[in-house]
């Protein structure tokens, strides 16, 4: 087992990485202050792993309440959020009960959200069973639901108590899931490690086939850079932004399709695309260095053309990016790769080639 320690001005929790860490309570039980937790997941992850949990937990001393919700983008709603409220109140869970997050994105950061609702901020832990979750949702303290104007417009930074990620959760992983994990990881390494990028190119046969060793490192060394990032800027006020490479392209792709018609890191993928040539148009990287983006998103099994959303829609879903300030675009380009930076101000002839340039799909 690996542990990294993110350390922030007023909490400091754990991000284990290892296998078999879902049977080992011992990892739960000091960050309970009370023996009552809330295991909430879904009703995908709940055959497989919840019982392996629960069990554990109660045989350990602690009371279980399993929250089972449904499964999907499209459920990360208040109406859903509400569930997890009733369930609470329901059985008279205090303030100190502690919320687990038993799933990918959507559940971890819905379980965080309800968490620092509940009685005006509740613990939780996450235990995420995705390769999205374990390299970036589930670590910083992002949570959020989604509105039909916008991904994760109504949340919260709130931090967890521990953060689980044990290896083996992914052995039953859909592999449309697994690809959608490594758009997140392929962002690290185009915005911050060249190095890193290198090494996804080396490893992305192995990454696929669920190579042990490469997916740990892989986790490890996302988890490392987030870290970094976070303890730097938590509320995200400045460098923090650059984790968003290709998302305000891909939080437009999610909200233009309908959420759940493309998974996120599939939206992410193809916005990263859209962000290198845009950094392309621009003439901060060459043709060489785009091309190389656009091989290893490729290569990771995602796509690397956008929607045609229509240049009107696109700019609509756009405008309602969390990084928009003052009324204007912000958008995180490529200066190099391994090299990511926040630009306003971006030039509309520049961005209009691009959002009716090659990297979008057109009808036959």
């Amino acid at each position: 087992m690996i542990t990294l320690d993110l350390c922030l001005p007023d909490t400091r929790y754990p991000i284990h990485i290892g296998r078999g860490l879902l049977d080992d309570a011992q990892l739960i039980l000091p960050h309970l202050p009370q023996r009552k937790v809330a295991i909430v997941t879904n009703a995908t992850v709940a055959p497989l792993y919840l019982e392996r949990l629960q069990r554990g937990l109660e045989e350990a001393g602690v009371s279980v309440l399993p929250i089972v919700l449904p499964d999907g983008e499209v459920y990360k709603t208040w109406d859903t959020l509400n569930l997890i409220f009733d369930a609470l109140l329901s059985s008279r869970a205090e303030r100190k009960t502690t919320l687990i997050a038993l799933g990918g994105g959507v559940i971890g950061d819905m379980t965080g959200f309800a968490a620092a609702c509940y009685q005006r901020g509740a613990p939780f832990i996450q235990v995420p069973t995705t390769l999205l979750a374990q390299v970036d949702s589930s670590v910083g303290g992002k949570t959020a639901i989604n509105h039909p104007k916008g991904k994760n417009m109504i949340g919260a930074f709130y931090q967890p108590r521990a953060v689980i990620a044990d290896m083996t959760l992914l052995d039953t992983l859909p592999q449309r899931e697994l690809s959608a994990g490594l758009a997140e990881v392929i962002k690290y390494g185009l915005l911050g490690d060249v190095d890193f990028l290198t090494w996804l190119e080396d490893n992305m046969a192995a990454l696929r086939a669920r190579d042990y060793d490469a997916l740990a490192y892989a986790v490890r060394r996302s988890c490392e850079m987030k870290a970094e990032i976070v303890v730097q800027d938590e509320k995200e006020t400045g460098v923090r932004a650059l984790l968003n490479l290709g998302h305000t392209f891909g939080h437009a792709i999610e909200a233009g399709l309908g959420f759940g018609t493309w998974l996120h890191g599939e939206a992410v993928g193809a916005g990263m695309v859209l962000a290198a040539a845009l950094s392309h148009e621009l003439g901060w990287i060459d043709e060489a260095a785009l091309q190389r983006a656009v091989r290893l998103i490729g290569a990771a099994g995602l796509p690397t053309q956008a929607p045609d959303l229509g240049l009107e829609a696109w700019l609509e879903h756009m405008s309602h990016d969390k990084k928009v300030e003052s009324g204007k675009l912000r958008f995180v380009l490529l200066k190099r790769l391994g090299e990511a930076a926040i630009v306003e101000g971006v030039d509309a002839a520049a961005l209009e080639r691009v959002l009716t340039g090659p990297y979008i799909q057109r009808a036959d």
